[in-house]
């Protein structure tokens, strides 16, 4: 099932996505399906004339996950942590498909950063990797945008946390098997990141066990997994997509205020 987040009118509503290509229509349901089920009203709208929004903004947090892809620790010349490298982002860094990456004032060297996140369902802590399938609630595709010049030496706030870091969608996937996804990048509709997700150090289930030890999850949290290889540098006037496989495209111009 994939779940979307649209603008109808001045209110986001919630919906399930129907249909491929230039047939997908959007079939309303009632309420937040983290807190009340799945439930359609009977009202399914066209494409056309539907904006898709960030499909969830976290009532609590973005976790990220740092180096969980070797290859991407070694092109930035650093090691792969014993254990999982753990950050936040708040969920002011979350906008939706095509809302601008605003380049922040203090960076001259924004990259991009595509990745598999995953959407928490319900309260927990402590979970056993053999449960973690349990609190999941889906997964979307995510750009953990990041200004590469800032926090080498200290905490990542400046680097990974500014306005608009944190483009998530289209949709959130409900069954979907995270083990062996093809996640790749493009800028300007070059490919520059062709990845899988069976490259992780560490897996979805193992990270979602180990960030629970460290915060009770709530439901709506999101949990980024790591980039592959081929990160880089993006400038106001390109646009990003970060395509998964079985999820869909996420598509962002880049800006500068």
């Amino acid at each position: 099932m994939r779940i979307a987040r649209i603008a109808v009118g001045d209110d986001p509503r919630y919906a399930i996505v129907e249909g491929e290509g230039e047939d997908v229509t959007y079939a309303l349901i009632t309420g937040d399906p983290l807190y009340s089920g799945v439930e359609p009203t009977g009202q399914v709208l066209p494409a056309d004339g539907v904006r898709l929004l960030a499909p969830v903004i976290p009532r609590s947090k973005v976790v990220g996950i740092g180096r969980n892809y070797a290859e991407h620790a070694a092109e930035l010349g650093n090691a792969v942590p014993e254990d999982p490298m753990v950050f936040l982002k708040p969920n002011t860094a979350v906008v939706g498909p095509d809302d601008p990456i605003i380049l922040p004032s203090y960076s001259e060297d924004v990259h991009y950063e595509g990745e598999l996140a995953l959407v928490i369902s319900r309260i927990c802590k402590d979970v056993p990797v053999t449960r973690a399938k349990d609190v999941i609630l889906g997964y979307t595709c995510a750009n953990d945008v990041t200004a590469r010049d800032q926090g080498a030496t200290g905490p990542w706030t400046l680097k990974k946390g500014f306005d608009s870091s944190c483009p998530l969608g289209p949709y959130i996937v409900t069954d979907l098997d995270p083990a062996d996804l093809a996640v790749r990048t493009y800028l300007d509709g070059t490919l520059v990141q062709d990845g899988s997700t069976s490259q992780m150090v560490h897996g979805v289930h193992e990270l979602v066990a180990y960030v629970s030890t460290i915060f009770t999850l709530l439901p709506g949290d999101v949990i980024l997994t790591g980039t592959p290889a081929g990160v880089g540098p993006m400038v106001a006037g390109q646009r990003v997509d970060v395509e998964i496989e079985g999820i869909g495209r996420l598509s962002n111009p880049v800006m500068r205020r």
